[in-house]
């Protein structure tokens, strides 16, 4: 639909959470001394239940070894209806950087999902009132009347969501109709509305590393404007002193560090300030003066230079990282 084909396998993952709350429910059975004669585990399938009740009506005896056995649980999606009260700015996105060597300058989003309720019925049938009963109280008590599970819905986006599932109603009917050899099927429904989320399209683009753009200041006196240089870019602040060698940084204050001591942290005088009409603005030249701005490579960790803060340069930007954007204006 508009261009786009994708499958997030997304109602086949609800299908699969669903089943994996009641596929190991077991039961057992006592004699009149209390002692355990019989255990069993109760099978679970996703099947309507009009199917599993003509299996049994249909087999022609009792004690027939390949009869359906009794009990057994079925569940099935019954309606799925959006839900406008779940429903968030149609223009957020969710976002994940990639980080590869492949494909580090690359970013994935997508839209914000869409809400849907999906109301799901399970049926458990069984011969003995009993054996209903079993079954259902293993399974009421953690429905209060909900219960959330965490689920990973988008592997793309490596996006876990708490999806809650609500019991609304449960009943009771007896199946058994016919003469003494029909053989009698209790059955309990029970009701309940998955709260789920459907995706679009995951998107890729480039990441944006930094935005530089030229200024002037003092515009009333355009004949011999100050060019400033302003460089966003994404950044944490390391104090000198904890420069790590061979490591590539962009200083951001001086501190009191006099030129060899910056020169001794790895920065090698390289950057004076053009002069004259026509001077080459990205003519770096020779000089002995560092500026905020100046790119160098650690030779050690600076700790002789006191006061003075560098940031790395741009690898990659984590989303758990606690980063924030460093500004960096050089005036030419």
């Amino acid at each position: 639909m508009f261009g786009n084909r994708f499958y997030h396998q997304t109602t086949r993952r609800y299908v699969a959470l669903f089943g994996t709350l009641f596929n190991d429910i077991q039961i057992e059975r006592k004699d009149n001394s209390g002692q355990v004669v019989q255990k069993m585990k109760v099978p679970v399938h996703y099947a309507p239940m009009e199917k599993i009740l003509a299996r049994i009506e249909q087999d022609p005896g009792l004690n027939n070894p390949t009869a359906m056995t009794l009990p057994r649980m079925s569940f099935e999606i019954t309606n799925m209806s959006f839900s406008p009260e779940r429903k968030l700015t149609s223009l957020t996105k969710n976002t994940k950087v990639v980080q590869s060597d492949t494909a580090s300058n690359t970013k994935l989003s997508q839209f914000v999902p869409a809400p849907y309720d999906l109301e799901f019925q399970l049926n458990v049938m069984t011969k003995h009132t009993e054996d209903g009963l079993k079954i259902i109280e293993q399974i009421m008590p953690f429905f209060k009347p909900d219960f959330t599970a965490s689920v990973k819905l988008i592997d793309e986006m490596d996006m876990y969501f708490d999806v809650p599932i609500i019991m609304n109603s449960i009943s009771m009917s007896d199946e058994y109709e016919g003469d003494f050899t029909t053989r009698r099927v209790l059955n309990w429904t029970l009701n309940f509305t998955v709260k789920g989320y459907y995706f679009g399209p995951v998107s890729s683009k480039f990441l944006i590393k930094f935005v530089e753009a030229n200024t002037y200041e003092d515009m009333p006196f355009a004949d011999q404007p100050e060019l400033q240089t302003h460089t966003l870019q994404p950044g944490i602040p390391v104090e000198s002193g904890s420069f790590e060698q061979n490591k590539t940084y962009r200083i951001l204050d001086l501190g009191e560090g006099s030129a060899i001591q910056w020169n001794n942290a790895g920065w090698v005088a390289n950057r004076p300030a053009p002069s004259g009409e026509g001077a080459d603005l990205t003519d770096k030249g020779t000089g002995a003066t560092p500026k905020i701005g100046d790119v160098f490579t650690a030779n050690n960790d600076g700790s002789s230079v006191t006061g003075g803060f560098a940031t790395l340069t741009y690898e990659y930007w984590d989303e758990d990282d606690s980063w924030r954007s460093i500004v960096i204006i050089d005036e030419d």
